[in-house]
Order: C-alpha cells, then structure tokens, then sequence
C-alpha cells in the first residue's frame, strides 16, 4: 500500500538520505522506492583488484546459483532479514515470469562469488547482497552500475528497486549512484 503525502511523502523525499524522518513516521515499517533514469551517460563500473563481473548463463551453472544464494542468505541474516531456503528460492526464482538468468550479475574473486545482484527483466533490482567478508569495496557500486548499463542497453529509460528506510548503508549507496525517491510505502 502506498502512503500518501498526508502521511509523510514530502518528508520523507527530502529526507530519504539522511535518514532523518520527522515525529512519529517511524511509528511502523517503511519501504522506499527509488528510481534512477538511465538518459544520459553511466558511470563504468570499477572492481577492486582479483574480483571479476560476470552473469549467470541461459543454462546457469548450479554451483554458482547456490554460491549466488548463499551471499544472498549472508547479506539478509547479517542485516537482520532472511532468504528462503535455497530449493525454495530457485523454484520461486525460475517460475518469476520476469527473471532471466543473465540479469543475475556476480562479482567473483578467489573465495568465491562475493557480491550478486538479482535483477527482473522490468529493469527492477530485485536483490543486491555483497558477503560481509567482502563489504566496503566497492562491490555493490560496480554490481549496480552494471544492472544499470545492462538495462540502458535494452532501452529501459530507467531502473527501480526497493529499499528499508532503515537500511542506511543501503540507501546511501543508492543515493551516491544517483537513485530518488518515487515513492514511499508501509511494509
């Protein structure tokens, strides 16, 4: 349900960064919507050293789709939240009328798969999980510009995805990669 600006959007527009949310909006739950228009040009996506991006294949390989889920569970359990199990995650995920396998980048280095973004194919981020051994290099950033060129290739005028209002990392992020606010909604 989205909430009106009676309940708040305004504020929360010109707050959504800072995490600042006035008096008694943080009386339950929020997600945030955010949008980044792809007209124009996008930043290249920088790796640090011995990581490499990549994306699923037509035919996945499954060690690499369970490699994926497991940064996933790690990202989620960390933060607070939780993934389904795997067999239960990859049903859902193949039956998605909107997933195609190759919107699922992976940042791989030499322990393994250390960051994925899962992404549909409305040019929606489904999911961005970057193993906490592997945090704070710039990982999530080159994962998401590289949703963002994927999508501007296939003519998508821009990106959305969907975001705690608590989750400052999270929303900063976002907000460094030039995402705003559409909307706001209770959870």
């Amino acid at each position: 349900m989205r909430v009106p600006d009676a309940h708040g959007l305004a504020s929360a527009q010109k707050h959504w960064f800072s995490g600042s949310s006035g008096v008694g909006l943080m009386a339950r739950p929020f997600v945030l919507q955010l949008r980044r228009d792809l007209a124009g040009e996008i930043e290249r996506p920088v790796l640090p050293s011995g990581v490499v991006l990549t994306a699923l294949d037509e035919k996945p390989d499954m060690k690499l789709v369970k490699a994926a889920h497991s940064v996933l569970e790690a990202g989620y359990w960390e933060g607070g939240g939780g993934a389904p199990m795997f067999r239960q995650w990859w049903k859902a995920v193949c039956k998605d009328e909107e997933f195609d396998p190759t919107l699922v980048f992976l940042a791989i280095d030499n322990e393994g798969v250390a960051g994925m973004a899962h992404c549909f194919t409305s040019a929606f981020v489904k999911d961005l999980a970057v193993h906490p051994r592997a945090r704070r290099r710039g990982i999530g950033r080159a994962l998401m510009l590289a949703a963002f060129h994927e999508f501007a290739r296939r003519g998508a005028p821009h990106v959305n995805l969907k975001v705690g209002e608590d989750n400052a990392n999270a929303r900063a992020l976002y907000h460094s990669l030039g995402m705003q606010l559409a909307w706001r909604e209770a959870s």
